[in-house]
């Protein structure tokens, strides 16, 4: 089995639980590598790439228990990923040292409309050392909140990031137009710092990771509901 640090985290999560976390879909049999029903398991597909851009997650409480979360297949993809989870007072010395490192050039991802008036923005990787992104992986409500109240983040610059396309995701529903998922915003972000090759690895990841998310997704039908055959 192949781990990734958002694996892990989620194994620490688990670890800390008083009561077991059901999400939406928690009766359906998964792989417990990567959350989708069994029949739908895409863990043979990994393939991991190489990019000069690095990725830090940080992550809101549950976000790594949901078999929706795309945050996990940046990790797939890209082995040399990193996850937190978010702390507004406590953030984990790991974090504060990654964004300290002087390797490279720290970031934080998130439209430029709540940066502020006095904080830089940037809309593609500035050149010399490798960016390192830092992703806020929640729902939209989560990421804001995430954004708002964490003061160690507030001197980085934002990177914002314009993606003209409709998003693809439909595994959770979008708070508004020009929202998109945490792979999506990766994407993106990968062919604005030419890891090209990397971008299309966790694209094709990504696409495969929603096709079969959606195929063993239960059908509803009214107030009936039909669910795969592994369901239990």
């Amino acid at each position: 089995m192949t781990d990734n640090a958002v694996l892990q985290l989620r194994a620490e999560r688990l670890a800390r639980a008083t009561r077991p976390f059901l999400a939406r879909g928690n009766r359906i049999r998964r792989c417990q590598r990567c959350l989708l029903p069994l029949k739908q398991c895409l863990c043979a597909t990994l393939s991991p790439s190489h990019a000069e851009s690095r990725f830090c997650l940080v992550m809101f409480d549950t976000e790594p228990m949901k078999p929706s979360n795309t945050g996990r297949l940046i990790a797939d993809t890209l082995p040399d990923t990193i996850a937190f989870q978010w702390s507004r007072t406590e953030p984990p010395q790991a974090l504060l040292d990654l964004v300290a490192s002087p390797d490279y050039q720290p970031m934080v991802v998130f439209p430029a409309s709540y940066a502020g008036d006095t904080r830089q923005v940037l809309t593609t990787p500035p050149s010399g050392k490798p960016p390192l992104f830092i992703m806020l992986d929640g729902t939209w409500t989560e990421a804001r909140k995430m954004f708002r109240k964490s003061p160690y983040l507030d001197a980085l610059p934002v990177i914002s990031v314009d993606l003209s396309r409709v998003s693809n995701y439909r595994l959770r529903e979008a708070h508004a137009d020009g929202q998109y998922c945490t792979a999506e915003v990766a994407i993106a972000l990968l062919d604005l710092a030419g890891d090209v090759q990397a971008a299309n690895a966790l694209g094709d990841h990504f696409s495969l990771f929603r096709e079969r998310y959606l195929a063993g997704k239960p059908i509803r039908t009214g107030s009936i509901t039909a669910a795969e055959p592994e369901s239990v």
